[in-house]
């Protein structure tokens, strides 16, 4: 297949997806399918057992709390880039031994979620789901600095869709295929399988090697030889120099910016999608079957053809054009809202949408993997990729208020407008900051 596409029987663009068949690629997409695992175990999947358990709704939404970890894993980032695992990291190295470590701990965690009893002891059942959502957070951490160092530049856009196409698709199999498996044989025995698949990420690290990755970071310097002093330099190293190498750029105030508005439009946008939907008429199973079956597979459309344009253009370029394909496929709302209640018309949007989406996102996942220094890749992307959803969802919270004051096709025409600011701070860096060739 790999030769199919590189040789010359094939156009250039369609040579371009020979990326996707190398060995580093296929190894993130596998990560990637362990990295989205856990997360329906500890909501979706979880909410629908609770309630099948009677337990109250208030207390199935105080469970949403489990996800913290998710927000705040930039805390812990720098145990991961730094601190060594007795008998792991020498066996592993930092990356592999760290991840092994979590996975282990997300299957026995997961086990023990599933011997929960969410209505008897809900407090039993909060702790252990607690806990997966914490080494989820962990792992997420590891694979995401395991794929900035493993992959060269050029294949920053394909790992960036091959890591959202293997999440996509773990989710899957811990959401709609825990219900099947859940239908037949039980809370306790899906929980069980769903603890076993996370031997898919322990076989992927164990099969291969360890990324290359700084023993010691440039600024871990130590003065003194007494524990405190020692302490100090450690901490010096692992937690103030990844923050004060990143704010030594030039730029990099700007770069920040660019980050917090570059999906602004879409956010704002998917915000309020789903009340878009349901007052105009659409059905509960016309939303999942259209926006999140059919949309599933416009979004890893989106994530390959993202990883391709990055490929062939470059990261800033396809930053520009996946930028100006979001801004402009938030239209699609709007001729949706004159259209009303249009089945078609909701799987053209949504075609449209997902795709761009998808594009965008793997674009600028690897504009951020790039972002990071490898003395301290863990810290930074967890910084960087944690600052970008929380100012995403900050700024698009003001979504609903807007909603209110207009009608729907004035609210989605501003959402359109709202990309602006992201696409003149790309032409600000572009021009302030010229990349080198």
């Amino acid at each position: 297949m790999s030769q199919l596409f590189s040789s010359g029987v094939l156009p250039g663009w369609l040579r371009s997806l020979d990326i996707y068949f190398e060995r580093r690629v296929l190894v993130i997409f596998l990560l990637g399918f362990s990295s989205g695992l856990p997360l329906a175990l500890t909501v979706g999947t979880l909410a629908l057992w609770m309630a099948e358990a009677g337990v109250s709704k208030s207390s199935i939404a105080l469970f949403a709390l489990a996800g913290t970890p998710y927000t705040f894993k930039f805390l812990w980032s720098p145990l991961v880039d730094r601190m060594p695992i007795p008998f792991l990291t020498r066996w592993l190295g930092q990356r592999r031994g760290w991840g092994l470590l979590t996975q282990l701990a997300l299957m026995g965690s997961i086990l023990m979620l599933g011997t929960s009893d969410p209505s008897g002891a809900p407090l039993q059942t909060a702790m252990w789901a607690l806990a997966v959502a914490f080494w989820s957070a962990t792992q997420d951490i590891v694979i995401d600095a395991y794929r900035v160092e493993c992959l060269e530049e050029r294949q920053f856009g394909a790992g960036a869709a091959m890591i959202v196409l293997g999440y996509r698709l773990g989710m899957v199999a811990s959401g709609a295929g825990a219900l099947y498996l859940a239908t037949f044989w039980g809370w306790k025995t899906t929980y069980a399988v769903m603890a076993l698949l996370m031997s898919v990420g322990m076989v992927t690290l164990l099969a291969n090697q360890e990324p290359r990755h700084p023993t010691t970071a440039p600024d871990a310097s130590i003065a003194g030889d007494g524990p405190l002093a020692r302490t100090w330099g450690w901490l010096q190293g692992a937690v103030v120099a990844p923050f004060a190498e990143f704010m030594g750029r030039r730029g990099w105030l700007l770069t920040l910016l660019f980050i917090l508005m570059y999906k602004f439009g879409d956010a704002l946008a998917g915000v309020m999608s789903t009340p878009f939907y349901v007052e105009l008429g659409f059905s509960k199973i016309e939303i999942a079957n259209v926006t999140k079956l059919f949309g599933l597979v416009a979004v890893l459309v989106g994530s390959v053809l993202g990883g391709i344009l990055t490929a062939r253009l470059g990261i800033m370029r396809a930053l520009l054009l996946s930028g100006l394909l979001q801004m402009f496929s938030n239209l699609m709302f709007v001729l949706l809202a004159w259209s009303g209640h249009s089945t078609g018309m909701l799987i053209v949007t949504i075609a449209v949408e997902n795709v761009t989406g998808g594009m965008g996102t793997a674009a600028f996942v690897a504009y951020i993997s790039r972002l990071c220094n490898v003395a301290y890749t863990a810290t930074q992307y967890a910084l960087l990729s944690s600052f970008m959803a929380f100012g995403r969802t900050l700024l698009a919270s003001s979504g609903g208020w807007l909603a209110e004051q207009m009608s729907w096709a004035a609210f989605f025409l501003v959402t359109t407008l709202a990309a602006i600011p992201g696409l003149l701070l790309w032409m600000l860096m572009v021009k302030w900051f010229p990349e080198r060739p």
